[in-house]
């Protein structure tokens, strides 16, 4: 694979960009970007509203556009593009641009090639804009062949891709907010939702799988399958049969809760809440997009979230949010609420055009 690098000139003035960026107390993990010069005056934005911004940046920019994610700290949208042209678009909308040496193309064609020749169990990789790279990483069943092996095709990808360990299993969370339980097995109702007037519930696909019916932590049955996806997605619906109530709101396990009025797209960045029926609630951040998670036993789920939000098993199906947005539904990942560790999500809003349902 070739890959384009940035001249001499342009690699200057990235240098320059980056002291000012450290010196702003603002660090990214890579040095190959920097913060276009002569910067008009950033527009604050909400998490949601930046990534409304960068759906339109990207449609401007077309494949001028390198990726995009929130700076929470400063309350702005970052946006990685190829040259100055496009850095003057993005500057004019109130974003800061980032001019990166790997397009989306290059990026993608990196995930095609880890697909074709590094499908190895306990490992995954996401698009990170942050450090314009594909970051794979391998959980701690992957053995030394194994990994000699992603070693060499990581760096057969060059600048695109980068190689890291992680201490904990990648597996899902199997055993938001509420308990559901069925079949001898555990896991967390993700969100209350409405089809053609009647009441369902979105969870894990990995959950609707292996239980067919529901019940609530008091043994009382409350619901069947009526839609599952896995492992190409991770979300499961379940329509209510029992006469209980069905609130659109997520259950924070201090005796209040979060009302629910709609759902949003992640952003890089986005601060985001977890509740599950383990481990309660959690917060974090969003870290990455369009994951690929290899769970093992020939499981790979695709278009997931990443975070770096804690979970364990019983977690699963449980609630991203952020605000009163529904984000994710939780899918797996490595660690514990203990030592810490990554987590994945289904977006929700792809789950809610697939069974066509709505918040509610």
């Amino acid at each position: 694979m070739k890959h384009r690098r940035i001249p001499r000139r342009r690699a200057a003035v990235a240098g320059a960009g980056i002291a000012a960026l450290v010196a702003a107390g603002v660090t990214f993990q890579s040095a190959n970007a920097s913060e276009a010069p002569d910067t008009p005056e950033l527009k604050t934005l909400s998490a949601l509203s930046a990534g409304k911004l960068a759906s339109t940046l990207d449609q401007d920019l077309g494949t001028d556009a390198a990726g995009t994610y929130y700076d929470a700290k400063a309350k702005s949208l970052v946006v990685n593009v190829l040259d100055e042209a496009a850095a003057r678009l993005v500057q004019e909308a109130g974003a800061r641009a980032r001019i990166v040496e790997n397009s989306l193309a290059e990026l993608k064609g990196a995930r095609t090639t880890l697909k074709q020749d590094a499908t190895i169990p306990g490992t995954s990789w996401v698009t990170d804009p942050t450090t314009n790279k594909i970051v794979v990483t391998a959980d701690r069943t992957v053995s030394a062949a194994e990994w000699k092996k992603l070693t060499g095709v990581v760096e057969e990808l060059g600048g695109t891709a980068e190689l890291q360990r992680t201490k904990g299993e990648f597996k899902p969370f199997v055993a938001g907010g509420d308990a559901i339980t069925g079949g001898g097995g555990r896991c967390s109702l993700g969100f209350n939702v409405v089809k053609g007037g009647e009441p369902f519930f979105l969870t894990a696909g990995h959950c609707t799988e292996g239980i067919s019916t529901w019940s609530d932590s008091s043994g009382t049955v409350i619901g069947e399958n009526e839609a599952s996806s896995f492992p190409d997605n991770d979300y499961g619906l379940v329509k209510y049969t029992a006469e209980v109530d069905h609130p659109s709101e997520v259950n924070l396990y201090d005796g209040s809760t979060q009302a629910i009025s709609g759902a949003a797209e992640a952003t890089v960045g986005m601060e985001v809440t977890r509740s599950g029926s383990t481990t309660q609630v959690h917060s974090g951040a969003v870290t990455g997009l369009d994951a690929t998670v290899n769970y093992g036993n020939g499981d790979i789920v695709n278009g997931l979230i990443q975070t770096d939000v804690c979970a364990e098993p019983g977690d699963s199906g449980g609630s991203l949010f952020s605000g009163s947005n529904a984000i994710g539904l939780t899918s797996g990942g490595s660690g514990d609420c203990t030592s810490g560790g990554e987590t994945f999500f289904q977006p929700v809003t792809e789950a809610l055009s697939a069974t066509g349902t709505e918040i509610g």
